[in-house]
C-alpha cells in the first residue's frame, strides 16, 4: 500500500470529493443548526412569555432573596437547549477546536444580524407601509419593527459577552471531565459542563443587561431572575439528555463506527 492510500484509512468507495466526506458534512449540518439556533434565540428573545398560562395552568409563584413573581421567560429559551445540545454533541465528536470555532462564528453572525436590523430601522419607511397593519390591531408598523428588532445595546453586549463566555467554560468543563470519564457517562459530561457554564451565563448576561445598563435592577431581583433562569437551563439540559444518546446512535450509524470512534478519540485528545 502507497503512502497516499493509507492517508484514507476509512475510504468508502464514494469517491475523493470533499463534500462527500460525511464527517465534513455531519459538522456542516450540526454547526449550521447551532448558529441558526443561536441566531434566533437572540432575536426572538424581545418576547416574555407566561409558562403557566402557554401551559394552561395556576401561576406558580416562585420567592427567592425576598422577590418573588410567576414564570416568565424570554422566547428565546425555546431555542437555548438545542443550542446546549449542538455544543455537547460537537464537543463530543470535533473537540474544543470546533465547538470554539462556531462559537466565534455564531457571535459574528449574531452581531452581523443585529448590525442589518439597526440597518433596516434607519430605512426611511414606505408611507402607505406604516399604516398597512392597523387592521391587525398595529397602528405604526415602522415602530412596531423598531421595538422588535431595535433590542437596547445592553442586552445586545450582554446577551454576545454572556454566550462566549459560556461556550468556552462548556467546552473546558467538558473535557475535563472526559479526562476523568473516558467514553463513558456522556450524559455526566454534558449536564456537567452545562451546569458550570449556564451559571455564569444565566447571570452574567442579567448583570450587564439589567444592572449595568439603564434599568439598574436592584441586586436581590437580579439574584432572584438569574436563578429562576438557571433552573429552568438545568431542568432543560436533563431532558434533553435522551437525545444526546439518540444523536449519538444515530451518527455511529451515519459515519459507521470505526469513523465515530476516530472522530471521538481525536476529539477527546484535542
Amino acid at each position: 500500500m502507497s503512502a497516499g492510500e493509507s492517508s484514507i484509512p476509512f475510504a468508502t468507495g464514494e469517491g475523493t470529493r470533499t463534500l462527500q466526506d460525511r464527517s465534513l458534512r455531519l459538522f456542516i449540518v450540526l454547526s449550521a443548526f447551532f448558529c441558526v439556533n443561536a441566531a434566533l434565540a437572540e432575536f426572538i428573545g424581545v418576547k416574555i412569555f407566561a409558562l403557566e398560562d402557554t401551559l394552561g395552568i395556576a401561576p406558580l409563584q416562585w420567592n427567592l432573596f425576598g422577590q418573588n413573581g410567576s414564570l416568565n421567560f424570554t422566547a428565546g429559551t425555546l431555542l437555548w437547549p438545542v443550542v446546549f445540545l449542538m455544543t455537547d454533541v460537537i464537543n463530543e465528536f470535533f473537540g474544543r477546536r470546533g465547538v470554539r470555532m462556531i462559537s466565534w462564528l455564531a457571535a459574528i453572525l449574531i452581531a452581523y444580524g443585529f448590525l442589518f436590523a439597526f440597518a433596516a430601522i434607519a430605512l426611511a419607511p414606505a408611507g402607505w407601509w406604516v399604516k398597512a397593519a392597523q387592521a391587525q390591531g398595529v397602528p405604526d408598523y415602522q415602530a412596531a419593527f423598531a421595538a422588535i428588532f431595535g433590542q437596547g445595546m445592553w442586552s445586545i453586549g450582554g446577551s454576545l459577552v454572556a454566550f462566549m463566555l459560556g461556550q468556552l467554560i462548556d467546552v473546558a468543563v467538558f473535557h475535563r471531565i472526559r479526562s476523568v470519564t473516558g467514553d463513558k457517562h456522556i450524559w455526566l459530561r454534558a449536564t456537567g459542563s452545562t451546569a458550570v457554564s449556564q451559571l455564569v451565563d444565566s447571570f452574567v448576561v442579567l448583570y450587564i443587561a439589567f444592572v449595568l445598563g439603564p434599568q439598574h435592577w436592584p441586586i436581590p431581583q437580579f439574584l432572584a431572575i438569574g436563578s429562576v433562569n438557571y433552573v429552568y437551563k438545568m431542568l432543560a439540559a436533563v431532558a434533553m439528555i435522551p437525545l444526546i444518546y439518540l444523536l449519538r446512535v444515530w451518527i455511529h450509524g451515519y459515519l459507521g463506527h470505526a469513523r465515530a470512534k476516530q472522530l471521538q478519540d481525536e476529539a477527546a485528545a484535542d
